[in-house]
């Protein structure tokens, strides 16, 4: 199930303040630069059309929220999202997650890290780009705080469990802990636009939370 076409981006929006790219940041990552502030940080990764960083970050003010996203085109919406909720506590960045868990996080310095519906790269050959690899898996461990969590969700049953096995094989978080379906209180209450089109559609939707001891 492919992305539906974004909607035109008002140009008079300053986007600057919430969107930048990953190679403009310092290295190891700025918190304060970035917030304005140090606080319990979570990392979205593949944040799509900004939906559960938005709601996030409303839900919860006294946290921060990051999110990286490999399309520019969705990086600019995302953020465009962010101006007009005046999310103060919410940034997107355009560029590579894996990259960012690699060279810009320092150990110990995340507080959960989110993974929606990753691109499953369906053919065998392609596989390998997967995100949710071994040498990606062991810098989540590395940068979550200890109780820090891991949260994946995919509508792909076999790269769920390939995940899961990874997981197991690579790191030493526990898990995986049982999430369980939330009912929908309105027509957003969804933690991506991907699963709100899922479960409206009668779409089966793998969930699995890890933690670091």
């Amino acid at each position: 199930m492919g992305r539906r076409a974004l909607r035109r981006i008002d140009p008079e929006l300053d986007l600057s303040g919430h969107l930048t790219t990953l190679e403009a940041l310092a290295q190891p990552l700025d918190r304060q630069a970035l917030f304005g502030r140090e606080t319990p940080l979570e990392i979205e990764v593949g944040s799509g059309k900004g939906l559960f960083l938005s709601a996030a970050a409303a839900g919860d003010p006294d946290r921060d929220f990051l999110g990286i996203e490999i399309l520019n085109k969705y990086a600019r919406y995302i953020a465009a999202r962010l101006v007009t909720r005046e999310a103060a506590n919410a940034r997107i960045i355009h560029g590579d997650a894996e990259h960012l868990f690699r060279a810009w996080l320092v150990d110990n310095s995340v507080e959960a890290v989110h993974v929606y519906f990753p691109d499953p790269w369906w053919k065998a050959r392609h596989k390998k780009r997967r995100v949710m690899n071994a040498v990606f898996l062991k810098n989540v461990q590395r940068v979550l705080v200890p109780g820090g969590t891991l949260h994946f969700w995919t509508d792909v049953e076999e790269y769920f469990h390939t995940a899961l096995e990874t997981i197991a094989a690579e790191t030493t978080l526990t898990g995986p802990h049982e999430v369980v379906e939330k009912p929908a209180d309105h027509d957003l209450d969804y933690r991506t636009h991907f699963e709100r089109r899922m479960r409206l559609n009668g779409e089966a939707v793998y969930r699995a939370e890890f933690r670091k001891t």
